[in-house]
Parts: C-alpha cells; structure tokens; sequence
C-alpha cells in the first residue's frame, strides 16, 4: 500500500493538472450556459424581506442599498442605532418598499433570535439572510501581548454568522430563501499577519460549504469572497484614545465607501439574485488555487519573494488599550475601550497610558 500511495503522489498531480487543461474549455462553456440561464431566471425581490447583519457600514451599508433598488423589504442588523438611522433614510430614498433597523450584537445567540423574532412578527417571513459582519487584522501572531483579542476576533467572524444563520433556517426553509456570506480569498490564500482572520474566514467557508449539502437545495447559500477592497489608511480611520496607541474599529462599524466595495456589493446582490453559489471580486485571484492545490511550494516561494522579510518585520508590539466592555464597538466620545491590535515601533511595551507617533499607521484589512 505505501509502494502504491507513493507512486500515485508522483502520478495524480500532474495528471489531473493535464486533464484540468483539456476539460478548461468545456467547463468553461458549462459555467457560461449557468450563468446565461440564471440571468433570465433571477430571482425579483421586491415586496421580499431581506436581513443583513453588519448593516451600519462598509459592504453590510452598499449591500443594503443595492437591495434597497430592487425594492425589497429591509431589516438592518448592527449595534449602532444612530448609524442605521442614517442608512434606512438613504435605503428608503433609494426604493426599499420598507427598512426596519434593529440594534443586535450578533455574535449573542439570544440577540440574534431577537432581530429574527422581530422580523417573522412584522413581517411574517425572512427570504435572504446577508451576513456580512467581519474584522481583520493585520499582526504577526508571535507579537501578540494579550491573547484576549482571539476569542473577539473568532467570535465576530465565525459566530457572528453562524448564530444568524441558525436561529434563522427553518424560516428560509419555508420560503426556500438565500444565505449570502462574506467570506475573505484569506480562506485559502495564505498571506502574513492574517493568521486568525484566515483561520475564521476558513472555517466560515466550510461551515455552509458542509451547510449547502445538509438544506439539500432547500435553501440557496452564496459564498462571496474578496481580496483587498479597502484600508483603513484611506478611509482616515485611525483612531487613539485616552493614552493607547491604534485602536481596532470594527469593520462593521466603520463607514466606507468607494467603488470596490460598491462594486463588490453589487456583484453579490446580484449573484444571489441569479441563485449563484459563489461570487468572486476579483476573479483572478483564483489562479493562485491552482498553485496552492498542485504546486504550494510555488506559492510560498512567490511570497517569499515579494512579501517582507522576516528580519524586518518587528515594527509593532500588540496588546491592549483598556479592558473591552459592552460598548466595544461604540464611538471613541462614548469613552469605550477598544483592544489595540497594532502600534507604532515602540522601545517598551505599549501601555494604556502610552502614546507613541513614530510612524504611521499600516494598513488593515476592511470588509
């Protein structure tokens, strides 16, 4: 047997790479033939209830207003209540036949059932559930001081949208509604100082990847992933607050804007529309899966080669500002803290009651 496993390590992988190329072409015209039936087929959501979590910024806010042109009912889920104030205002101008905003931390199961009871008791039905909430980051793990942000991180990018999804699934079995995700190409691209976002966004994808064979086409579930749409370098969301150096926002607190996510957010209202089961921004990126697949050490030479090297990549310590309380994600006037994530090249160990502004700040990952 290990005579036999040996020989077909060095067979299958490029046998399947050749017979990859030569079935490009008709898998191709396939997906072609999909797409074109699908575009005459897409779903109307008008007059439909559509929720999306993570609704009070960046992809979860276009999303919305996407929806909001199809005149499709609104709910927006998010923590911010004065934020999707703005949000169902601005939905409403754009045709949302109706917006209900509800204040909810997703990541509390018994919230969540709370925001889809509200919605079956005024609306009486749920047809696509969009979460989109997400936090990046951008640490090396070793840098990490306090391992408290872990369980937040995780907690917001996999709980975040398994809760919803499980208080609200009998409700879509019984209108065969849609799950749109927002997952991350982190998933599987490896890339540095995105270890817990990449694992989250992983097991996010292959939670409703084992989820889509469970509702057996009952339900509909569309993967969107991405690459990098934004930072928070452009966006000017930077913040300090009361001594700590860069605080993290959440990203689905943090208002952003601009074409890639506009354009991302229409692909994936669309896509969901056609019933498609994964959208892409960019597509290119799938080449590297290839490589990751038949050839990783290909890949890891690559980054190695473009990517920072080791030696100089010291340039922050992480720990936190001041002990996270309920109004984590809260407005910095509020006087919440916030964990820090990443700082500036300090020469001791970053305290709550240190600033520093050697340097400026990187760039972090947006959703």
């Amino acid at each position: 047997m290990d005579l036999f496993n040996s020989v077909l390590n060095w067979v299958v992988p490029p046998a399947s790479l050749v017979m990859l190329a030569f079935a490009w072409p008709a898998l191709t015209f396939v997906t072609g033939c999909e797409w074109l039936y699908n575009l005459f087929n897409s779903e109307i959501v008008e007059d439909k209830v559509v929720i999306i979590t993570g609704a009070s910024s960046g992809i979860g806010e276009q999303i919305a207003y996407e929806y909001a042109k199809r005149r499709a009912n609104l709910v927006l889920v998010a923590r911010r209540q004065n934020r999707l104030r703005v949000i169902s205002e601005n939905a409403r101008r754009m045709g949302a036949k109706h917006v209900m905003n509800i204040a909810a931390d997703v990541v509390k199961e018994e919230e969540c059932r709370r925001f889809i009871s509200e919605t079956i008791s005024f609306y009486g039905r749920v047809d696509h559930l969009v979460n989109t909430v997400s936090l990046g980051h951008t640490f090396y793990f070793e840098e990490v001081t306090d391992t408290s942000v872990f369980p937040q991180l995780l907690d917001i990018n996999f709980w975040g949208n398994v809760y919803p999804t499980y208080v609200a699934l009998p409700y879509l079995r019984q209108t065969n509604g849609r799950i749109i995700v927002n997952a991350s190409v982190e998933s599987w691209l490896p890339l540095p100082r995105m270890s817990l976002y990449a694992a989250a966004k992983a097991a996010l994808v292959n939670f409703y990847e084992t989820l889509r064979l469970e509702v057996n086409h009952e339900v509909g579930i569309t993967i969107a992933t991405h690459g990098w749409i934004g930072s928070e370098m452009t966006g000017g969301k930077f913040m300090l607050e009361e001594g700590a150096e860069m605080q993290w926002k959440e990203e689905r607190e943090v208002h952003v804007t601009g074409g890639p996510v506009e354009d991302f957010a229409r692909l994936i209202v669309a896509g969901a529309c056609r019933g498609d089961s994964y959208v892409k921004y960019p597509s290119w990126y799938d080449i590297f899966l290839l490589y990751r697949v038949f050839a990783p050490k290909v890949l890891n030479w690559t980054f190695r080669l473009i990517l920072p090297t080791q030696g100089g990549r010291r340039t922050s310590l992480v720990g936190t500002g001041r002990p996270i309380s309920e109004g984590y994600g809260r407005p910095i006037s509020e006087g919440y803290g916030r964990p820090l994530l990443e700082g500036t090249p300090p020469r001791r160990l970053i305290g709550p009651n240190t600033v520093s502004q050697q340097s400026p700040p990187r760039q972090i990952k947006m959703e």
